[in-house]
């Protein structure tokens, strides 16, 4: 199936996995609104899609505001007559620890990534739900969303709250045919490139050449390209019936991430006083306790050195 005749917007898609995502919707045969705070990324990433045999224009103003969002819908519809696709991937960091970190910090963060992408939906829906033909949402999640990462308080907020958003949208929106999910992906990027332990992938990655197989099977770690398809199918009529989920993607790797379950569940007759938790605790409760942070293997010898 191909994207032939309909129209996405993607924030933040001046660069990076913004413009991969950009530009693979467009060579499914959509057309795209990109959208950068850099005027001169999003006329780049235009002509990028374009030079593609592609459909563009461009929208250059911060995600945040819902001056924004009725911004890029009514690009959409000016431009190309409808609205089918929306992608919420613009983002911004502030990396500190939680007492290091201030209002504005954290401010900043929470309005772009979480309240970014609540206008710019609610934006979206509402055109789609008019219109009454159904439509695509896919939100930018991450795995520190999923699990956390040390000095990033604000970022994993946001991207948390992100998927709490979706999975309440899917609901909501069931009945108008719009499905919402949230996307993890892990590949070379700004950010990652600050990581050394990711250092020789994002430097195979710089040098266009292949990653290790390590990095891309083993950390699932890849590509902005290798993102891309994701994005493309489930904005297509093939992921008519996925909605809710949390998807991550990166290298050779494809995860559905569980839904929070319950890990344990204990009764206790007339409930869990301060005393029966004391002496109930290590023996009945301690093995269920939940990791934080992401785990990675120990690298292997022959990237060490970059790592250093």
């Amino acid at each position: 199936m191909s994207l032939d005749g309909k129209v996405a917007i993607v924030t933040g898609s001046g660069r990076g996995l913004g413009l991969a995502y950009a530009q693979e919707l467009a060579r499914r045969g959509a057309s795209v609104v990109v959208n950068d705070v850099d005027a001169q990324a999003a006329a780049d990433a235009v002509a990028a899609i374009q030079a593609l045999g592609g459909q563009a224009v461009a929208v250059v103003a911060p995600v945040g505001p819902t001056e924004t969002a009725e911004q890029l819908v009514a690009a959409a519809v000016e431009s190309f007559g409808r609205l089918d696709i929306l992608v919420t991937n613009a983002g911004v960091l502030r990396d500190t620890v939680l007492w290091k970190m201030t209002d504005d910090d954290f401010d900043t963060v929470i309005n772009v990534h979480l309240r970014g992408t609540f206008t710019t939906v609610r934006a979206a829906v509402r055109h789609m739900r008019a219109a009454g033909e159904g439509g695509r949402i896919i939100c930018i999640g991450s795995p520190t969303g999923q699990r956390g990462t040390f000095g990033q308080t604000n970022y994993a907020a946001a991207k948390a709250g992100i998927v709490g958003m979706v999975r309440t949208w899917a609901l909501e929106l069931k009945r108008a045919g719009i499905t919402a999910n949230t996307v993890v992906p892990v590949a070379a990027t700004a950010m990652t490139a600050t990581v050394p332990y990711f250092a020789a992938a994002v430097q195979a990655d710089a040098n266009g050449e292949p990653m290790p197989a390590f990095f891309r099977h083993e950390l699932g770690f890849g590509t902005a390209d290798d993102v891309a398809g994701l994005i493309a199918f489930l904005g297509s009529d093939a992921a008519a019936a996925v909605t809710g989920q949390v998807i991550g993607v990166g290298g050779d790797r494809i995860q559905i991430w569980t839904h929070p379950e319950a890990a344990l569940t204990a009764y206790q007759e007339g409930g869990w006083s301060y005393d029966a938790l004391v002496e109930a605790w290590p023996a009945q409760f301690a093995g269920a306790l939940q990791s934080v942070g992401e785990r990675f293997p120990e690298l292997p010898e022959e990237f060490k050195a970059e790592a250093s």
